[in-house]
């Protein structure tokens, strides 16, 4: 009988017999056992994309034996374009010793829960309005230095010890905004729409992607009501990180070259080409990637229009895409290459930037694995695992289970059998 996966090992065998490599050559430059390779050839065992990663580049195929691999996700599309969010109520519910949960309702379904005992408020009297016109200003300005405080706590404690206050944040400036004269609304709501986004990137590093796209579709719904419309370009990037997590390469594309146009400020315009180059690389296709990065470069290199709104984007990398091109080569194939650049990047980030080094720490062991080099990515991963614990990321999870396969397959070192008891607790998928 035909067996699955013969069209991908048939084309890997006429590449590779084109290039003049046996299977021992080849097994030794993606460091996959050469009875494995012929398993793959034979179409008896299915190709990881790893290893169809490692192979495409070392036999420079451009993408075409990945695009032989079955999408891994049966997840639907991101929608680019979703409506305006329409809710009454927020319920979020915080308990002391177990999860805390968040939930935007509509009146009719806070009524026939019949939620009496709820306390209320009101924001709309009129001693509250004249408070609020007279104190928007200092509101504005200790939120704005607290949301720079709150993602600089965000880097090393996980997600769901900040979400409450977050949330009720974002509310507070909504609210605040509706007393204030139009200057200070505006304001109001733009810095509204950051905490909105940091709340999405947060929820997104739990693992629910659906409430993620919720608060991003919030961020911009509240920018577009204080006049900003350039954030919805900005929520397709957000948009393209859940797609790039999924390893939808053609629609993290897509995404991403939507945010890109000419009248768009400048850093978005560059986060979305890095988030491009990113798709790019998992498609396997190094010249389009190369091609956005230096767009990146040039583009984030930029002065945007003087705003005073909270930065958009990571703030904790000195040169952003130094490490998304670090990131894109592991993804590209070229291992070793990535371990090099990664090298350079990560000794300039910051200590106490735990979630960044943890992030990008643990792609960095993923680059040294994978081209060889056992030994020394367990060095540089064992001192993360203690990030890894504090941060509850689920999109880091994801690399981390792509490090511990990639180990696994040289259970006979001494150092990754130290480390394989601890790799598959904290690989396991979050449940913050």
């Amino acid at each position: 009988m035909p067996q699955p996966f013969t069209g991908f090992g048939e084309e890997l065998r006429r590449r590779r017999l084109e290039a003049g490599l046996s299977l021992t050559a080849l097994s030794a430059s993606v460091h996959y056992s050469k009875a494995q390779l012929s398993k793959v050839e034979r179409g008896l065992s299915t190709p990881s994309r790893d290893l169809a990663r490692l192979c495409d580049a070392a036999l420079r195929a451009d993408g075409a034996l990945l695009a032989l691999l079955a999408p891994e996700t049966t997840d639907p599309p991101v929608d680019p374009a979703p409506g305006p969010v329409h809710e009454e109520h927020w319920i979020m519910q915080l308990s002391p010793d177990g999860p805390n949960t968040f939930q935007p309702v509509g009146r009719r379904e806070v009524m026939g829960a019949g939620v009496a005992s709820l306390m209320t408020w009101r924001s709309d009297s009129p001693r509250a309005s004249a408070a609020s016109s007279a104190s928007g200003a200092g509101m504005l300005e200790a939120s704005r230095s607290m949301l720079t405080h709150y993602r600089r706590l965000g880097q090393t404690v996980a997600p769901g010890l900040l979400l409450p206050v977050l949330i009720a944040q974002t509310h507070t400036l909504r609210e605040l905004s509706a007393h204030c004269d139009s200057d200070t609304r505006r304001h109001l709501l733009a810095l509204g729409s950051r905490y909105a986004e940091y709340v999405g990137w947060l929820v997104q590093e739990t693992g629910d992607e659906g409430a993620a796209l919720w608060w991003t579709q919030r961020a911009v719904d509240l920018a577009a009501a204080g006049g900003d419309q350039a954030l919805a370009s900005y929520a397709l990037v957000r948009r393209a990180l859940v797609t790039l997590y999924r390893d939808d390469a053609e629609q993290t594309v897509a995404l991403a070259r939507r945010a890109q146009s000419g009248a768009l400020p400048p850093r978005i315009r560059g986060l979305a080409a890095q988030r491009e180059a990113q798709g790019h690389a998992l498609a396997g296709d190094h010249r389009s990637c190369l091609r956005a990065l230096d767009r990146a470069r040039a583009l984030l290199a930029r002065q945007d229009d003087g705003t005073d709104e909270p930065v958009l984007g990571t703030m904790h990398l000195p040169d952003p895409v130094g490490m998304v091109t670090g990131w894109c080569l592991v993804d590209l194939g070229r291992p070793r290459e990535a371990g090099e650049e990664l090298d350079r990047q990560l000794s300039r980030v910051g200590e106490d930037a735990v979630r960044t080094r943890v992030r990008y720490g643990i792609r960095h062991a993923l680059a040294y694995a994978s081209a060889g080099e056992i030994d020394h990515a367990c060095g540089l991963v064992a001192p993360l695992l203690d990030g890894v614990e504090a941060v509850g990321s689920a999109t880091v999870t994801t690399d981390l289970r792509r490090l511990a396969r990639t180990l696994a397959r040289h259970a006979d070192h001494a150092s990754v059998r130290l480390l394989e008891p601890r790799l598959a607790t904290l690989s396991r998928p979050s449940t913050i």
